[in-house]
């Protein structure tokens, strides 16, 4: 009997540390078989927020529509019948450029012209063979010799100072907050892209001459898709050429710039009044030359948002504020 317990206890001593390993592995075999279900669910519920966010990511934005397209006005952008003087100007640098030839270079030209046809005039007639048989031996005059030499200098000088600011006008840099457009001459149409408000290039060819005049538009100068900008705000044009030298040339708005290949002009100004702009190719750039128009549209400044929406850009302080929120924070600086 003693022999059978002593066989018992061996046995029960033998079995004893599987069943105590054994019953922890039980439980975690139990509880890995909760958990996939717990995991499932947050799982589902991840997924099913998941398709719901592509979803509404997915959703359309509703369309912008673009404004009206202009109707042009007579005498505003585009050349008067009969016209022979400068176009009426709509830039601060265009109302200089014309007061300068209308008030200041016109009136002088005039009588400095007016000045040497009466002395040639009166040189003739007075110190004619008939009239002044022995002529005169005078070589020299200070007086006048002064007055030639600092008359002139003096004209010169009082030309030079608005001249010179005029300059300086046309190439001052553009602001931080200029609105950026890319212009690229081709043979022979215009391309158009705003970098800045993540609009890609499009292009500009000549309306044909029925669809002109159905627009009311002046044909030869008339494009199918216009160069839009903002009326107040300052503008960079960023010009230049894919192929041969073209010029990009507003006259009423005082612009004009070559487009030259491998090489990127800048040209700004400010538009003054809304309305529709018109230029051309001012460069000999081939056969089709007379064929490259140009149309600006001047929008005030928040139908041009519209128009950037339209297009599906962003406008530039909208563009500028998501930039800030994109950018990654600041990490604080170590605390010593």
């Amino acid at each position: 009997m003693k022999k059978v317990k002593s066989l018992v206890l061996a046995g029960l001593l033998a079995f004893a540390p599987a069943l105590a390993l054994n019953g922890p592995a039980l439980a975690q075999d139990n509880a890995a078989v909760a958990a996939p279900a717990a995991g499932n669910e947050s799982a589902a519920a991840d997924s099913g927020a998941n398709a719901a966010a592509p979803a509404a990511e997915a959703a359309p934005a509703a369309k912008v529509a673009a404004p009206t397209r202009m109707k042009p006005t007579e005498g505003i952008g585009m050349p008067r019948p009969g016209e022979i003087t400068l176009q009426e100007q709509f830039s601060p640098t265009g109302r200089t450029g014309r007061w300068l030839h209308d008030v200041m270079l016109l009136p002088i030209i005039t009588i400095i012209s007016v000045f040497v046809l009466v002395l040639m005039l009166y040189v003739m007639v007075r110190f004619r063979r008939s009239a002044n048989p022995v002529p005169s031996k005078t070589s020299h005059n200070t007086l006048i010799e002064v007055l030639w030499t600092v008359v002139p200098v003096v004209i010169l000088l009082v030309i030079a100072v608005p001249s010179i600011g005029l300059l300086a006008d046309q190439y001052k840099p553009a602001p931080k907050d200029a609105v950026t457009v890319k212009v690229t001459g081709y043979q022979w149409y215009w391309g158009y892209e705003y970098p800045d408000n993540g609009i890609p290039e499009f292009v500009s060819n000549l309306l044909p001459k029925d669809k002109a005049e159905a627009n009311g538009e002046p044909y030869l100068l008339a494009p199918d898709n216009r160069l839009v900008l903002p009326v107040g705000r300052p503008i960079k044009l960023i010009i230049t050429g894919a192929d041969v030298i073209h010029a990009f040339a507003i006259p009423s708005l005082w612009v004009k710039m070559d487009a030259v290949p491998g090489r990127l002009n800048e040209k700004t100004f400010t538009i003054e009044k809304p309305g529709v702009y018109y230029g051309q190719c001012s460069e000999l750039c081939g056969a089709r030359h007379g064929f490259m128009p140009i149309a600006i549209e001047a929008l005030p400044p928040a139908q041009f948002d519209q128009w950037i929406l339209s297009q599906g850009g962003k406008p530039k302080g909208a563009a500028d504020a998501a930039a800030q929120a994109s950018a990654p924070a600041a990490a604080p600086a170590a605390k010593i």
